[in-house]
Order: C-alpha cells, then sequence, then structure tokens
C-alpha cells in the first residue's frame, strides 16, 4: 500500500481542489432584443453593446 512520506500541505491541498467550486457564468438580458448574453459582451442576436450597434446584422 502507498504511504506519502510527507503531510500534504494546506496549499497544495487547496490548489488541488481549485476546480472544485468552479460555478456557471451569470446569464444577462439583452436591453435591446431581450435575448440571454454574457455580462459585458456584445449581444449575439443583434449585434448591441451598452445601446450602441457594434455589429451590423448584415455581416452577421
Amino acid at each position: 500500500m502507498a504511504v506519502p512520506k510527507k503531510k500534504t500541505s494546506k496549499s497544495k491541498k487547496n490548489m488541488r481542489r481549485s476546480h472544485d467550486f468552479i460555478t456557471a457564468p451569470g446569464i444577462s438580458t439583452c436591453p435591446q432584443c431581450q435575448e440571454p448574453k454574457l455580462p459585458h459582451r456584445v449581444c449575439a442576436n443583434c449585434g448591441t453593446y451598452k445601446g450602441k450597434e457594434i455589429l451590423n446584422n448584415t455581416n452577421i
């Protein structure tokens, strides 16, 4: 049976467990078209960000 030679430090233990508590990203709604989108990103549906048109729908 394998037995560790040294005690695993709190730092190493917590670094190993860092991905155990990942949460899903928050979803917000676009104020223009009310479609769900990731916060702080251009809306993929209508192409607006902070009330300004960033992407033309003809280019999409």
